[in-house]
């Protein structure tokens, strides 16, 4: 495969509209590129428009056949539907309504966990909806965190019921071949500011202890498959002293595969959040997660909307990479993890409910 299609592979890209035809851009990025993933999302902040790829279930489940069918390697269609106060899917718009993280932790009920995660990945199934960027496993040590705490999407301060509860959810996901994604890698939990908004430095509140539910659940011995690992915009200068997680490769390889062991597919947060804008153009931002290990990108086009971005961030990194920025092992060795992910996404056709 050529170069530039395999930088496609590694992009998981938002877009606007509930519906698509052949002259929208996404279908240029998805037929010409070979754009990895789409996310979902149901407004569309850079237009303040209210109503952008979900509209209701009959709706969403033609969008997902119809991207799809564009498609020649099969589309990551990834959407944020945690339950509670984070989700795209609204009961307002036809979708079941499922509970939060911190009410499910709270509960500690393995049955009720496991049947508010078996409605989301059934709903998600029904959709044509392939990769849920949760679970949550962010330690609820500051209760005031704005990002985390405040809007309930921490099963707990405890590891052990985090651990627990996250389990539950991967394996109702996995039944129905839904991706899962462990997030916000080193740990959000303890931030007192939000990442959408800025810079976000957990130097002095970050504990080791908010490595425990990624290490647990990533182990060979786990009971869970997990297939990807989203990082958090978060600067910790006892980590690297420089960058935060994104787009460092001290917390990515040397951390995260060297140390704590893991070989799935690690995706970035959102470069579009203000922790990385605000200090860090686009293009730079991108070329400096690939290097650094990052092996998807994700540019949600929602803070803010550019639907020629993939048309010019493919020949921006072909020259990071011919200038020894990005290593070409580096592009390859992504590309190869997210083929084995995407190998997951086989039999979910046939598991579909209509």
């Amino acid at each position: 495969m050529k170069l530039e299609s395999i930088i496609g592979q590694l992009f998981i890209l938002g877009f606007n509209g509930p519906s698509i035809d052949p002259t929208h851009r996404i279908v240029a990025d998805i037929r010409d590129r070979n754009l990895g993933g789409v996310i979902l999302f149901d407004k569309l902040l850079a237009k303040n428009e209210a109503r952008n790829n979900i509209t209701g279930p009959a709706q969403v489940k033609k969008l997902t056949i119809s991207l799809q069918g564009h498609a020649t390697t099969p589309l990551l269609v990834a959407i944020d539907q945690e339950g509670g106060m984070v989700k795209r899917l609204k009961a307002e718009t036809g979708f079941p309504e499922t509970a939060s993280a911190s009410d499910l932790g709270d509960h500690d009920d393995p049955t009720l966990t496991a049947i508010h995660a078996g409605c989301t990945a059934q709903t998600l199934n029904h959709l044509g909806i392939n990769f849920n960027l949760a679970p949550v496993v962010d330690l609820n040590i500051f209760p005031g965190n704005p990002v985390i705490g405040k809007i309930k999407r921490s099963f707990s301060d405890d590891p052990e019921t985090v651990i627990r509860h996250a389990t539950i959810w991967i394996q109702e996901h996995k039944k129905l071949n839904i991706l899962s994604c462990l997030k916000h890698f080193p740990g959000h939990g303890s931030s007192r500011t939000d990442s959408h908004l800025g810079f976000t430095d957990i130097s002095t509140s970050w504990q080791e202890k908010e490595l425990t539910p990624f290490k647990r659940l990533i182990a060979p011995a786990s009971q869970t498959r997990v297939e990807s690992l989203m990082l958090g915009h978060l600067f910790n200068r006892n980590l690297d002293p420089q960058y935060p997680a994104t787009l460092s490769r001290i917390v990515i390889q040397d951390l995260l595969r060297t140390q704590i062991g893991f070989n799935g597919v690690v995706i970035t947060d959102d470069l579009q959040m203000k922790a990385i804008t605000d200090k860090y153009g686009l293009e730079e931002s991108v070329c400096l997660a690939l290097a650094a290990g990052a092996d998807m990108v994700i540019v949600g086009n929602n803070l803010e909307y550019d639907p020629d971005f993939l048309k010019k961030i493919i020949p921006a990194i072909i020259s990071a990479v011919k200038e020894k920025r990005i290593p070409e092992r580096r592009i390859c060795e992504a590309w190869q993890r997210v083929k084995n992910m995407k190998k997951y996404l086989s039999g979910s056709n046939r598991k579909r409910s209509d």
